[in-house]
């Protein structure tokens, strides 16, 4: 899962970002959501404009407002990329200034194998109403679209700061095809690649996955989707206690999520939360576990089975992961294309299979390994 599309090449939840772990190979764009002012869902991790635009240069009296005080034309009006070339000088590009804050539908879009239609200027070219209001925005074929369709990872804040937001992003995910309650209803999405290694989860039942950290919101998603959707509860655990941690997983069950999303060795002064005894406890449920997030391959290598298994016995139930967020999707493809797959050449297979599915063991064994430099090159940044 593509954390924020990347933060580590781009920047985070721009349509560079998507567009790079689209054409890369990601299974699933993770995106956050925020809501603006007139009602706009937004694809953008936080509350505040400070630390990922320009909002103290545009609109210095407003800079310390929220998000959801603006309107999606002002917000237009920021810039999301330069301060992302100021903090990572190695993976600047002056293409990335001016990149724009993108909406849910923009998000899905992109994982259709479209972009952004824009003029000579490089301005989004928008639809309004009379009265001048944002409705929509045009996109366009991207003429180097791959043919790669991942899913769509949504992640919602917690209600008290959006009532109603279950409810509008199941709305935005419908009239956009993206969900229904009766599966046949959703569309068809044009899949044009066909090649070994090709993402096409866009037309899977599980093309959207939604996840949140607060309990009421877990609890609106199951008021919010009709139909049994993957849910995720995301959680850290500072306590370390089964006792604590066992109650966690059963608040998560009782209140209708299907998969645990634990913290790794990820924010410093944060321990843990899918220690082996953690992720036992949560497979004995059989809920799946999606953990976050990976960016480096000691972590993957701790977590997917090669650590965890001093005797080099082998076997899947050492594989703690049945999903990844990353912020490097390339390095995540290249693990399980090589590295992991060199174990199991070697007999010590640590792949978590699903042979009702006829899924083999190593599914992205087929996926291009890709210079994340050259796919930004490609697709023209």
């Amino acid at each position: 899962m593509a954390h924020r599309g990347t933060e580590f090449w781009a920047p985070e939840e721009s349509e560079a970002a998507m567009r790079w772990a689209r054409n890369m190979g990601a299974d699933y764009l993770e995106c956050d959501l925020q809501k603006t002012k007139d009602g706009v869902i937004l694809a953008l991790h936080d509350e505040s404009l400070l630390r990922t635009t320009d909002v103290e240069v545009v609109y210095p009296n407003r800079k310390n407002d929220y998000t959801s005080a603006f309107t999606y034309q002002e917000l237009l009006k920021l810039d999301i990329g330069s301060w992302f070339n100021e903090a990572n000088p190695e993976q600047a590009r002056a293409s990335f200034v001016g990149q724009d804050i993108l909406t849910l539908e923009d998000v899905l879009a992109i994982a259709e194998g479209k972009r952004i239609k824009r003029d000579a200027n490089g301005k989004r070219i928008i639809v309004t109403d009379a009265e001048g209001n944002y409705v929509r925005t045009e996109y366009e074929d991207d003429p180097f679209d791959n043919g790669n369709r991942p899913g769509v990872y949504i992640e919602t804040k917690a209600p008290y700061l959006f009532s109603g937001m279950e409810e509008a992003l199941a709305k935005c995910l419908t009239e956009n095809g993206w969900y229904a309650d009766n599966i046949a209803d959703m569309k068809k999405v044009a899949y044009k690649n066909g090649q070994p290694g090709a993402v096409d989860i866009a037309n899977t039942p599980a093309r959207i996955i939604v996840q949140t950290f607060d309990g009421a919101g877990l609890a609106n998603f199951r008021k919010a989707f009709k139909r049994l959707i993957p849910i995720v509860y995301l959680m850290y655990d500072m306590s370390g206690n089964p006792a604590t941690y066992a109650d966690k997983i059963n608040f998560a069950i009782r209140t209708g999520a299907t998969i645990m999303g634990p913290m790794i060795d990820y924010v410093d002064g944060y321990p843990s939360s899918l220690l082996p005894w953690q992720g036992d406890m949560i497979r004995r449920t059989g809920m799946h576990i999606h953990a976050w997030s990976f960016n480096t391959n000691e972590q993957y290598l701790k977590y997917t089975g090669p650590w965890c298994d001093p005797n080099k016995e082998g076997g899947e139930d050492k594989n703690y992961l049945d999903g990844a967020f990353t912020n490097l999707a390339d390095m995540a493809i290249r693990f399980y294309n090589t590295e992991l797959q060199q174990y199991a050449d070697q007999g010590l297979n640590y792949f978590r299979s699903n042979s009702n599915l006829g899924i083999e063991d190593n599914i992205h064994k087929n996926k291009p390994v890709r210079d994340a430099r050259e796919v930004l090159d490609e697709l023209g940044y």
